[in-house]
């Protein structure tokens, strides 16, 4: 029964709620200012997730009025034990917050923006805030998992990358697995959640097609899981990481330096890297061997000109050697404003492939309009320098240049001593001069979200480049 003037009654309509999009009930009272417990009962109050535009949700309140206690009562245990109903939905999560990500705003967006939300929802949480680099890898280590419905980071790529390294390899000490080598990785038990409050947010905006931190919030409070592809990188003698996505070359090289200029304001420290970068563009020496992926042909993408789809036998290694300005090497799509369609359109979030892209050594001129070409629909791949292949395996060698050259050769050794074969994994710096083989491992990692295919396409533009 509506409060107020009893015209309102006349123009009150009936609305369907579909109790998939309700999140929470609240039984509501009037109270008297400091008044903690008891008040005047007024109803019950529903809490339910909106879709909106440009794939945002919010929350909103449905307030439902009726005086009686019986009543009301009898309504809200009837709607809570529906809600409990809900299989996926976290009653407990362990949460880490970044407060260095970005420009310092993972806490305010986590105290502000996330914890109410779960708090409304009923979710009790452990809140670690980092306070150094590896301190949330540490912390899973020694993490009961069992005691947690999922994990939830508040940071930029690289907090997200470490968080989610940290719970495969917990859950591979726990299987007993050898963490050296891990051929066949077990799966994360419990998913993982995605908080953005970082620079470029890619796995964020792969999940939500948006950086959104209630929209983030919400897909976690409403257990919307999707089951996530994940690569191993190793050396020959150990495992490396695991991650989504990594970048060797130009792309690791621009992050390398802005790790350096970290004294920098976010942006500016970005920007800097990536035209000190492009002004010292200089390719990588190395050969490539990738195990393709065996897909059927009529599954392959007609549009896509350039991307090759091995069909001979099913364990031929292929070699590419040469020079190469960046190689990618992606099991995600990686959107991002930047990308709206994604550093790597061609691959998904759960077909069991990555897509490997080589951009041989052209000149600067062409190499930006390459990268230029991300910012827009049109084929970012279409030119005589770039090649895309579908993938299950890949290994890089870097090769050092041998020659007479004295001076060349003291500057390559100095480089390679120094680390000069860095790696850009999941936006995390790594440096290794040795071989590294990347292996996908299909649906590893339940992550909180939905799978972008089903979205609107972001209409996100981006002025970077």
């Amino acid at each position: 029964s509506p409060t107020g003037d009893s015209s309102m009654v006349l123009q009150a309509q009936e609305e369907i709620i579909e109790m998939e999009d309700v999140f929470s009930v609240k039984l509501k009272r009037r109270r008297f200012v400091g008044q903690k417990k008891g008040g005047t009962l007024l109803g019950i109050t529903i809490f339910k997730c909106l879709h909106k535009e440009e794939n945002k949700l919010t929350d909103c309140a449905i307030h439902l009025n009726n005086l009686s206690e019986d009543h009301c009562h009898s309504w809200f245990r009837h709607l809570k034990e529906i809600l409990n109903g809900f299989q996926n939905r976290p009653k407990s999560l362990k949460v880490f917050v970044n407060p260095s990500s970005h420009k310092r705003e993972a806490t305010h967006v986590y105290y502000e923006q996330v914890a109410p939300l779960f708090k409304l929802a009923d979710i009790k949480t452990d809140v670690t805030v980092t306070e150094y680099e590896g301190h949330a890898l540490s912390v899973l280590k020694e993490c009961e998992l069992q005691a947690f419905d999922g994990v939830v980071c508040v940071g930029g790529d690289g907090s997200v990358s470490e968080v989610a390294h940290g719970l495969l390899l917990k859950a591979q000490i726990d299987a007993g697995k050898d963490t050296d080598y891990i051929p066949t990785p077990v799966k994360a038990p419990v998913p993982l959640g995605v908080i953005p409050a970082g620079t470029a947010n890619i796995l964020a905006h792969t999940l939500y097609g948006i950086k959104h931190a209630v929209t983030a919030t919400l897909h976690i409070v409403m257990g919307h899981i999707q089951p996530v592809d994940v690569c191993t990188f190793s050396t020959p003698s150990k495992l490396l990481r695991f991650g989504f996505s990594a970048m060797f070359g130009f792309g690791a090289r621009t992050l390398a330096l802005a790790e350096k200029h970290r004294w920098m304001p976010s942006n500016q420290r970005k920007d800097f890297a990536f035209i000190k970068t492009l002004a010292d563009l200089k390719p990588e020496e190395c050969e490539l061997s990738f195990l393709p992926l065996h897909i059927p042909q009529e599954d392959s993408h007609e549009n896509d000109r350039i991307t090759l789809l091995y069909l001979g036998s099913k364990d031929q290694w292929h070699k590419i050697q040469g020079h190469f300005l960046n190689v990618s090497i992606m099991a995600i799509p990686c959107l991002c404003s930047m990308a709206p369609r994604g550093l790597a359109p061609n691959t998904r979030l759960n077909n069991g492939s990555m897509a490997l892209i080589v951009v041989q050594n052209t000149s600067r001129t062409e190499f930006i309009k390459h990268l230029k070409r991300y910012t827009s629909i049109k084929n970012q791949f279409n030119f005589p320098f770039v090649e895309t292949y579908t993938v299950q395996e890949v290994k890089v060698q870097p090769r050092l240049k041998s020659g007479f050259d004295a001076k060349e050769n003291t500057y390559l050794n100095a480089a390679s001593a120094e680390g000069n074969y860095p790696w850009n994994i999941d936006g995390d710096l790594m440096k290794e001069a040795s071989e590294v083989h990347v292996r996908v491992h299909p649906q590893l990692i339940n992550l909180y979200g939905v799978n972008t295919d089903d979205l609107e396409c972001s209409q996100t533009t981006c002025n970077c480049i």
